[in-house]
């Protein structure tokens, strides 16, 4: 018997029949989505932390020489506030209240940004879009800084003559206070990856772990952690070698300003793209 044959109308498909073609306008969210809610492998996240510190060494040598006060090493501006609050500081009368700024922005931000990572990521750390929101408020802040210095700060020889002179002023204070703010994010973030010795604003503890950890175990064989303590030192030297060109440039702050800008949105972007870890979902 002859097979019925099949005459297309107007309303048939150029190319025939197709089985249930999924529309691109549902699967691309749903990739998307499970994308940015999947927590990332820890696994070789020192690189990033390391970058970070290359970051802190820029913004904190660029910030001494131009405004007198650490933007994330907070020891050092615990020193000048002890010290000018006693009236012991020879070399200026108001470097302790930036150093105050600067701690207590500090602090505020590591409450806030350790809050937003336990809210946000719930019961799963290191989730992906937690860890991109995370640097992409820290890249805001910066270059919120960098936009102000940019068109209302004095820049690179002018700059630290300001600093000499002891000027106060919310075009000093406010972007030191966003700074420091942010560079608390890159600590919280060393917790959340369970990288707590590379915490990307401090070598003391480092320097103590690098020098001491051989002689106690009674071994010279460095491991992979004794290899990120001594990355981390090389990577701060690099950036404070950086911001010190910066600074004593015609540029000055700002140009280190736009350049950790630049820094941070390259680590968003390593994020988008990191290894995920598979979580059954209920």
């Amino acid at each position: 018997m002859r097979s019925p044959i099949h005459h297309p109308d107007e309303t048939s498909s150029l190319l025939g029949h197709t089985s249930h073609p999924t529309p691109i306008s549902h699967l691309h969210p749903h990739k998307l989505k499970s994308h940015l809610t999947t927590p990332i492998t820890p696994q070789h996240s020192e690189l990033i932390l390391l970058f970070c510190y290359t970051l802190t060494g820029l913004l904190d040598s660029s910030a001494v020489f131009i405004w007198g006060s650490f933007a994330s090493m907070q020891t050092g501006n615990t020193v000048y506030l002890g010290l000018g609050a006693m009236g012991a500081d020879p070399s200026s009368t108001t470097r302790w209240y930036k150093a105050a700024t600067s701690i207590g922005s500090f602090c505020v931000g590591a409450a806030c940004f350790s809050a937003g990572h336990r809210w946000a990521a719930g019961e799963v750390p290191r989730r992906r879009w937690v860890l991109c929101a995370s640097f992409v408020v820290q890249m805001a802040c910066v270059a919120a800084a960098a936009i102000m210095v940019t068109l209302y700060g004095s820049t690179g020889h002018s700059a630290a003559k300001e600093k000499a002179d002891d000027g106060l002023g919310w075009r000093v204070f406010v972007p030191l206070a966003l700074v420091a703010f942010q560079s608390s994010g890159q600590a919280v973030s060393s917790r959340v990856l369970e990288r707590n010795a590379l915490t990307s604003v401090v070598l003391t503890s480092v320097y103590c772990d690098l020098f001491s950890v051989p002689v106690v175990a009674g071994t010279g064989k460095r491991r992979a952690d004794e290899w990120r303590r001594a990355g981390a030192i090389l990577s701060l030297m690099l950036g404070v070698a950086m911001g010190g060109m910066w600074a004593k440039s015609s540029v000055g702050v700002m140009g280190a300003l736009w350049m950790v800008v630049a820094g941070k949105g390259v680590i968003v972007l390593a994020w988008l793209g990191w290894r995920g870890v598979h979580v059954d979902r209920v």
